[in-house]
């Protein structure tokens, strides 16, 4: 079993904390972490919101939310009695002055904390709420303030927010958090490729014939239609999620665990990403948009407003491919194929490592598939490698590919339930090594920037695929074209 080492007192502050996210992330993992007693007793947790609702109405709320986004019967009432006498909520509109005066009210207790900001809210109000907690005196040395994604919508808007929030918290102090940072498999490739010493020598243009990044999910938009048509699949995913998956996998061996050692070498790669320009869009990306089918054996609908207005706004695209390539010593000619999509097949993310076939094989027509270092995020994190083996028994050579697994539910006895309580514990801990810098943001945006321009000119509307399949026509013709598949167990 691992250990939970508590952390130090702290207020933990959340605007937006009656909305979505608070509701089935944040609030469930608090109660995790409270669970497993790593909060002190004078440590407190503040929802902040538009909404006027008093103390002991807003505890009963929390209990309906976690009894509604947690597993059945795993809110136990001793937990809950010690958690709710953390949770207060106030009301404030962050336009209003005087409202701010309340807030200050509320949180100064005098007492000497940990203050963490988060910013569970639309990116239009970063720069707002940090001014406001500038403005009362919490923007100081012992202040965090963690931004949600997106931070921004293009390159121009990410630099005004980070502009914004800078003139208030330093750099140090502003965590740009990316949930799958925190997840254990993630995690688990610096320990893959940097406390053993067989893959190292392998992690690169010599063995390593492919990277594929699947980021997979099966589900629609469903309510989010308005949100979806101004983002997109590139920019809701493809720009941090993947970015970030894409980062942790090609970059060199930092100089430490520390963090700037470790998001230094990530900025390297993002400095690598040979640019995507209107000449070659066509080749190396493809868009889609899913139409009606099945999924998990139910039918379902074509991609569109849920709320029964005409579909005739339905432009962005819900799934996107790319070819990525880097343009390094180590990464020379390994293409990084990398894809996102909803109402696909299955939930399911993988990081796969395809290595080069065998120079000359010496069993005759038995066919040898190619290694494989396959890394899975969801739905269950683990780690598996195909070898070729010989099937046991009489009556010929024949051979087989197996894969030796590791999975981190059967190896450990320990399960986080989601990334979000790794990543609260390390910004109350102070520790940024799993959020994104500044310049990481801003490098991002602009190689999607120059995606999102060539689409423009050269007029690239989103391909219908089939709700329950695993995407476009374009996104296997763009595989195919390069004599490669994609890795069919995504």
């Amino acid at each position: 079993m691992a250990e939970f080492v508590p952390v130090d007192p702290f207020d933990l502050v959340i605007f937006g904390g009656t909305g979505d996210l608070a509701q089935r992330k944040l609030l469930p993992a608090l109660y995790h972490r409270d669970q497993d007693e790593q909060f002190s007793e004078d440590s407190r947790i503040v929802s902040v919101s538009r909404r006027d609702i008093p103390d002991d109405e807003y505890v009963t709320w929390v209990h309906e939310v976690l009894e509604q986004h947690l597993p059945e019967h795993e809110v136990d009432d001793a937990v809950f009695e010690r958690f709710s006498k953390r949770l207060s909520h106030v009301s404030l509109d962050v336009d209003d002055a005087n409202g701010w005066d309340r807030f200050r009210e509320h949180i100064d207790d005098g007492a000497e904390r940990i203050r963490v900001f988060y910013l569970a809210t639309a990116p239009s109000l970063f720069g707002k709420i940090a001014n406001g907690v500038g403005d009362v005196g919490f923007a100081d040395d012992r202040a965090r303030i963690v931004l949600e994604k997106p931070v921004g919508h293009d390159y121009q808007s990410a630099r005004e927010i980070n502009d914004a929030v800078g003139a208030r918290f330093e750099e140090s102090r502003i965590y740009r958090i990316d949930h799958y940072l925190g997840k254990e498999t993630v995690q688990n490739l610096l320990a893959l490729r940097f406390g053993n010493s067989l893959f190292e020598p392998l992690w690169g243009r010599g063995a390593i014939d492919n990277v594929q990044i699947t980021v997979a999910e099966s589900l629609g938009v469903g309510d989010r239609f308005d949100f979806y048509e101004q983002t997109g699949a590139l920019r809701d995913m493809v720009q941090n999620h993947v970015m970030q998956l894409l980062c942790l996998t090609a970059m060199e061996p930092p100089a430490s665990m520390d963090h700037d050692d470790i998001r230094n070498e990530k900025m390297k790669v993002l400095r690598s990403l040979k640019p995507i320009t209107r000449d070659k869009v066509r080749q190396v990306t493809a868009r889609g948009q899913y139409g009606s089918g099945m999924v998990d054996g139910e039918p379902v609908d074509e991609y569109g407003p849920t709320d029964g207005s005409p579909n005739d706004r339905a432009d962005a695209e819900t799934f996107v491919a790319i070819k990525a390539e880097i343009d390094s010593w180590r990464w020379r000619d390994v293409p990084f194929y990398i894809r996102t999509g909803k109402r696909m097949a299955r939930k399911s993310s993988q990081i796969v490592f395809e290595f080069k076939p065998v120079p000359h094989s010496i069993f005759g027509d038995e066919p040898l598939q190619a290694n494989r270092l396959v890394l899975s995020l969801q739905p269950e994190e683990g780690v598996q490698l195909s070898l070729m083996t010989k099937e046991p028994g009489p009556g010929g050579f024949r051979m087989r590919s197996l894969p030796l697994n590791l999975s981190f539910n059967d190896a450990f006895a320990l399960n986080y339930p989601d990334a979000y309580e790794r990543l609260l514990m390390e910004v109350l801990r102070g520790n940024p090594a799993l959020f994104m810098r500044r310049d990481e943001v801003e490098s991002g945006w602009q190689w999607i920037d120059r995606i999102i321009e060539s689409w423009r000119l050269e007029q690239m509307d989103p391909q219908e695929y089939m709700s329950g399949s695993w995407g476009p026509t374009d996104a296997f013709v763009m595989l195919d074209r390069d004599g490669r598949r994609w890795y069919e167990n995504a």
